[in-house]
């Protein structure tokens, strides 16, 4: 029997939208066939050169939502094979108790848990994008990030000024930062009215869409058919929800938690300290970047988070 890779219990996370940059990934599938395997099976589901556009850019194409969704997913689902795939090497093998994703990260999970197969899930993170796209035009909204103010105070301050227009929190990412979601009069209200709560910062993120809010309705609507569409198995092991930070153990409860995903919160503090209930003792961040790292660190500073260079596997970490 194989030694464990992680001592522990380990809970694996994966990053959302946003993490993207031109390279990433990379020299990830250089260094493993495993990894080069999935970016190439990206390539031929998609039916375009995404690989290329991860490693070239250029950068305002990449960060196209279209394209960023999908390029995410590719760069974490080749980080994990990669990792698995080095450690068989070494008779070593990753086992998680449990796992996660931010927002579209929750995709990453459910392939790497074996519910939905990864062509599918190219597919549907690609009509994902697109729709939310379509959404923001038809209905432009906004996000914004406020530092400083806590959610039950943020929650009050959205229901003030929520006589402007919808407003909702949409991310509550770790205690003291939260991004906010909705129509723009009503977004401009509620930083307004975070400023005058003591807010530290309340900055507009540099999207036209309200993501996680009620403005996601309709896309969320025909999203269904590309979940519909997708064959979704009973996952190897929980991936909890985003919206209700929920344990998914079957095929029914990640079919309807995806029905859902684009309008629901991402309640991040809340699924970091549920991780640690489950009894993981080690987080490990598939991904680009390192924003899930950040943000557990501010959560709970005695629950460790790992990347692919922290695992003495000889893999480049340009995608995570």
């Amino acid at each position: 029997m194989a030694q464990p890779l992680i001592e522990g219990n380990v809970g694996l996370i994966f990053p959302g939208q946003g993490s993207q940059f031109v390279g990433m990934a990379t020299k990830l599938a250089e260094a493993s066939p495993a990894a080069k395997a999935r970016l190439t099976e990206a390539n031929d589901t998609l039916g375009f050169d995404l690989a290329g556009l991860m490693a070239n850019g250029p950068a305002e194409t990449l960060e196209d939502t279209v394209n960023a969704q999908p390029a995410i997913l590719a760069a974490s689902v080749a980080a994990h094979a990669a990792i698995i795939e080095a450690a068989a090497a070494r008779e070593l093998e990753l086992t998680a108790i449990i796992g996660a994703g931010h927002s579209l990260g929750e995709f990453s999970a459910l392939v790497a848990a074996g519910s939905l197969a990864y062509a599918d899930a190219l597919r549907i993170v690609r009509e994902r994008g697109r729709l939310m796209k379509e959404a923001g035009d038809a209905s432009p909204g906004g996000m914004s990030a406020i530092l400083g103010v806590d959610d039950d105070k943020l929650a009050e301050i959205c229901a003030e000024a929520s006589d402007l227009g919808v407003i909702v929190i949409a991310n509550a990412n770790c205690p003291g930062q939260t991004v906010i979601s909705g129509e723009v009069a009503a977004l401009e209200k509620a930083m307004e009215l975070a400023k005058a709560a003591g807010a530290r910062r309340a900055v507009r993120l540099g999207v036209s869409i309200a993501a996680h809010s009620p403005l996601m309705t309709e896309a969320n609507r025909a999203f269904a058919a590309a979940i519909d569409a997708a064959t979704i198995s009973d996952p190897a092991w929980p991936v909890l929800s985003n919206a209700g930070v929920q344990p998914l153990t079957d095929a029914a409860s990640v079919r309807a938690e995806l029905l859902a995903h684009m309008e629901g919160p991402v309640l991040w503090t809340q699924t970091v300290q549920a991780m640690k209930a489950a009894g993981a003792t080690t987080l490990l961040e598939l991904g680009p970047g390192a924003v899930l790292a950040g943000l557990v660190k501010r959560i709970d500073r005695d629950l460790p988070v790992k990347s692919i260079g922290d695992l003495g596997l000889e893999l480049p970490v340009d995608a995570g």
